[in-house]
């Protein structure tokens, strides 16, 4: 009787990879709607606060009626573990963002999605943690990739204004938002999901709100439509897909939703062709298999 309830009160087989897939779609259109706020006059640093902004002040409900005690009863430690968080995911955001001013979708998403590659390389050099010979393999095929995509980039200015610096931008924000894993590790140990998200969008688009503060970027007298394609992308890509990737993590393994994140490049690549006729050079697209080949091999390496 007992194991027929558990049974019971799991869901079905299928489920949690409808619900990947429903998140990779959200996802995938995170640089497609920067892309298009862009177009409506938003700059990036906007973008990213009101992303985030707007994510925070629609989950508050939520984290405070589920998590208000554990949110009241936070040690000091963990405030300035999320202050670290929240600042390094502004960073990502801010970074990434400003990334698809100067590069194409494909060369910025394929690069922003190496964080995989960047952890294991920190966690060796700050926590000792050896990555055993797939990983190893990986970490290389995969930064050999990256190299292919910047030098096609810098033998063509076609996909946007500085498209190495926009691939550096992204490299950057791949950096920041490994930081921002690694913080979160140890904050989620003891913080349950929506404490968590509530204490990191929160924290993020302060600094954000800061930063446009201080560089004078202004957060109204746009258009409606730059408003609410701004509120698609927080209740889209970062709410909707960010939590049905949390959500399936109690029912598939951390490195399968990994390598499902490899579909995000790919996803976003072929959008921006629908949306905006891009489409990548031989060297670019080369570089593009080996980089998702590469994170593929290292997420199968930490699982083992």
């Amino acid at each position: 009787m007992e194991k027929s309830a558990e049974e019971s009160a799991a869901p079905p087989r299928w489920l949690p990879f409808v619900v990947l897939g429903i998140g990779l779609l959200a996802i995938s259109f995170g640089a497609i709607l920067a892309r298009l706020a862009q177009g409506h006059g938003l700059p990036s640093l906007t973008i990213a606060t009101l992303r985030l902004g707007l994510a925070a002040l629609i989950i508050t409900p939520i984290a405070l009626w589920q998590s208000g005690h554990v949110l009241r009863a936070l040690s000091l430690r963990q405030a300035l573990l999320t202050c670290g968080a929240g600042f390094f995911l502004a960073l990502h955001f801010a970074t990434w963002i400003t990334s698809l001013e100067y590069t194409s979708v494909a060369s910025s998403t394929a690069l922003v999605t190496t964080n995989l590659l960047w952890v294991g390389i920190a966690s060796f050099f700050l926590f000792g943690e050896k990555p055993g010979a797939v990983m190893a393999l990986g970490i290389v095929i995969s930064l050999s990739g990256s190299l292919l995509i910047f030098w096609s980039d810098s033998q063509s200015s076609v996909a946007g204004s500085d498209p190495l610096l926009g691939n550096f931008l992204a490299i950057v924000g791949s950096w920041c938002f490994s930081a921002y894993l690694l913080i979160g590790r140890r904050l989620r140990a003891n913080l349950p999901l929506p404490a968590y998200v509530w204490l990191a969008y929160g924290s993020a688009s302060l600094f954000l709100l800061f930063a446009c503060q201080l560089s004078n970027t202004p957060l109204a007298g746009y258009s409606g439509a730059a408003y609410l394609i701004a509120l698609g992308m927080a209740l889209g890509p970062q709410l909707l897909g960010h939590t049905s990737y949390n959500w399936s993590l109690k029912h598939v393994s951390a490195t399968f939703i990994a390598v499902v994140t490899l579909g995000e490049p790919v996803g976003s690549a072929a959008l921006a062709w629908i949306f905006f006729a891009e489409s990548f050079a031989l060297l670019q697209g080369i570089g593009f298999v080996l980089l998702l080949f590469g994170i593929y091999l290292a997420a199968r390496g930490e699982g083992r």
